[in-house]
């Protein structure tokens, strides 16, 4: 008698399908393959992850680190505003941090957040407990974990300023508390060891929550009067040049309102670049290539970037 064939086979798998199932095996977070990233990033933009991991919890975390390096597969994590992913997305293991979430108060004014918590929530936790020290942070839509890796700040001050120390698990599926002492940070940026970071303890001091709220929606209304918080941006583009803004520079070269595709540069602040719609990462490089220039020509600045761009062209 002739064998019946299988009616509904299922196509082979490749290789890298192979190892990108193993880094995530056995996870309890979420786990999504040919992943769409723009909803990850402030700016609405980027192609899509292989595979995308929302951890459940730290130990996901370790698991994964773990696994992922089993495979010999690269590992990226979203969470920060000052991200522009690319049209073709990233290789391999993309991680947010999304369901760490829990915070909670230690003695001495010490707030633990895990580094998934948005700091529009951590800082309406601190003013609900009346601790001061974040309002410089008002208005900054990243997590906890983004705000460290890239030292965020405002003209009220940094991430710097407040932390204490920040908990990491390091390419080798450790996890490792670092003090501030141990961390180098410069502007937007603080150098850590490779890893993730999923925990920040903040040092706050008790306040008066009604002052706290003051400044918070104090400078919270200036934000809104000085920047385009009503569409998709990644925050500041450029650096500050020494002893200037770029904002200033930008808007002296006459740059406000430049447009390629659906990216623009702010009218409101000539330091943004928004997405009015349907920008692609392309479009965005391409008007970033022409500010530098014309700003180049037009006043002898070279812009640097503070954008991060990550991702496959």
């Amino acid at each position: 008698m002739a064998r019946q064939g299988r009616t509904h086979a299922q196509p082979r798998r490749t290789s890298n399908q192979r190892r990108l199932a193993a880094a995530v095996a056995g996870l309890k977070g979420t786990v999504q393959f040919d992943a769409p990233l723009k909803d990850y990033t402030s700016f609405r933009i980027g192609g899509p992850a292989d595979v995308l991991v929302e951890p459940a919890d730290i130990d996901d975390v370790v698991c994964l680190v773990r696994q992922t390096r089993a495979q010999k597969l690269p590992l990226f994590v979203v969470g920060g505003t000052n991200l522009l992913i690319r049209d073709k997305g990233i290789r391999g293991v993309v991680v947010s941090l999304g369901r760490l979430r829990a915070i909670k108060e230690e003695p001495g004014a010490v707030l633990y957040a895990e580094g998934g918590v948005g700091m529009p929530t951590l800082i309406g936790y601190a003013i609900r407990h009346s601790l001061a020290g974040l309002e410089w942070a008002a208005g900054i839509p990243g997590t906890v974990a983004g705000c460290v890796v890239m030292n965020a700040g405002t003209r009220l001050g940094e991430m710097k300023d407040s932390v204490k120390a920040v908990r990491l698990v390091n390419m080798q599926g450790e996890i490792v508390d670092l003090p501030v002492s141990e961390i180098p940070f410069a502007y937007r940026r603080a150098t850590l060891p490779p890893g993730i970071v999923v925990g920040v303890w903040l040092q706050l001091k008790a306040g008066v929550r009604a002052e706290i709220e003051k400044v918070v929606k104090d400078y919270l209304h200036y934000r809104r009067d000085t920047q385009p918080l009503t569409l998709p941006s990644a925050g500041c583009v450029f650096k500050n040049p020494p002893k200037d803004s770029a904002g200033r520079v930008i808007d002296s070269a006459g740059l406000k309102g430049a447009q390629v595709g659906d990216a623009q540069v702010s009218d409101k602040h000539a330091n943004f670049i928004v997405n009015r719609g349907q920008a692609s990462a392309k479009d965005v490089l391409a008007l970033i290539r022409k500010v530098r220039a014309a700003v180049t020509r037009k006043t002898g600045v070279k812009l640097e970037l503070e954008l991060k761009v990550v991702g496959q062209a």
